[in-house]
């Protein structure tokens, strides 16, 4: 599943690192990316648990980071050359907001993982070990990334549908 969702989740954990950068140097932003890839497999395959779910993505495609560009200010026309927009297409905006409600919450981000887990999509919660248990060196780095206040306009933006999904009694897998 992962390999199907491939671009999307690079897409998105790209939009997250970029912004809500590192700081510290190249360990940090490594580290940060790590939290921000984790944070957003887990999202995606909560949001596509299906082969079928997958290939109508990859299909449709997921809809383009403009309006989380928007909700956070940034004005991608003036720091981007067009040329290099290509990657933002696939930046699935559910995705980045169950992303970012999981790096704010840390509860959440538990049951997630477990529910992606006890739906056979995952081999073993320590995966996502920089997700659901960040050392001090993980949180330094991720510190605008894991931000409540920084984040809270995009994780607000589907935070409905991610606890509807994950509240008592709702199947990942029909």
């Amino acid at each position: 599943m992962l390999a199907d969702l491939s671009p999307l989740i690079a897409a998105t954990t790209q939009w997250l690192t970029r912004s809500y950068p590192a700081y510290g140097g190249a360990l940090a932003a490594a580290l940060g990316e790590v939290q921000a890839r984790q944070a957003v497999t887990v999202a995606a395959w909560l949001r596509y648990p299906t082969p079928t779910d997958a290939a109508l993505v990859r299909m449709a495609g997921p809809g383009g980071s403009a309006g989380l560009d928007w909700i956070t200010g940034a004005d991608t026309a003036a720091h981007e050359d067009p040329d290099e927009f290509a990657w933002r297409t696939w930046v699935d905006e559910v995705v980045a907001s169950w992303a970012a409600c999981l790096l704010i919450d840390a509860d959440l981000a538990r049951l997630a993982v477990a529910t992606v887990a006890d739906g056979g999509l995952a081999a073993a919660p320590v995966e996502f070990r920089r997700l659901l248990s960040p050392d001090a060196d993980d949180r330094r780095a991720a510190a605008l990334l894991r931000h409540p206040d920084l984040l809270a306009p995009v994780a607000a933006l589907h935070r409905t549908a991610l606890d509807e999904l994950l509240g008592p009694g709702q199947a990942l897998i029909a």
